[in-house]
């Protein structure tokens, strides 16, 4: 794998959870999320991908278990086009079924009960979601599901 930061979001209606690589590629830790509000969400991704100049970014794709889109996946495919603007990195559409379920599970092991780990979930999906982009990354040499304008 290339050294470089690799970007994450999960992205949600009121808040976008964010996680990041260390500059080798291999450990992904969560952000703080960035509240996904019109007036600032622009100034806050491209502070992100000015400071991380990340080499690719993973976005977690809202599918239904039997892997028919879901209501919010155009919701994402549109962030995915917003990215897009800011980035010339390429962009890949992450399956992310079960990644909150995973990262309930974490925050609870982690001995966080579900109103305290509120406003921890959205980055530690976006760290379950970039994990599995970097497991996809190990195994094929890039994710899967890359996203094209």
């Amino acid at each position: 794998m290339a050294p470089g930061r690799r970007i994450a979001f999960d992205f949600g209606d009121v808040r976008i959870g964010v996680a990041i690589t260390d500059p080798s590629g291999t450990l992904a830790s969560p952000l703080n999320f960035i509240p996904n509000s019109e007036e600032n969400l622009d100034r806050d991704l491209k502070a992100l991908y000015e400071e991380y100049l990340p080499l690719y970014t993973a976005i977690g794709f809202p599918i239904h278990l039997s892997g028919n889109p879901s209501e919010k996946s155009a919701s994402v495919s549109k962030f995915a086009m917003r990215i897009s603007e800011i980035s010339k990195a390429p962009i890949y559409l992450i399956d992310e079924r079960l990644t909150s379920v995973s990262a309930n599970r974490t925050l609870r092991e982690a001995g966080l009960n579900s109103k305290a780990a509120r406003s921890e979930i959205d980055s530690m999906a976006a760290t379950a979601i970039l994990d599995s982009a970097l497991n996809q990354e190990r195994l094929q040499g890039e994710p899967m599901n890359r996203f094209m304008k």
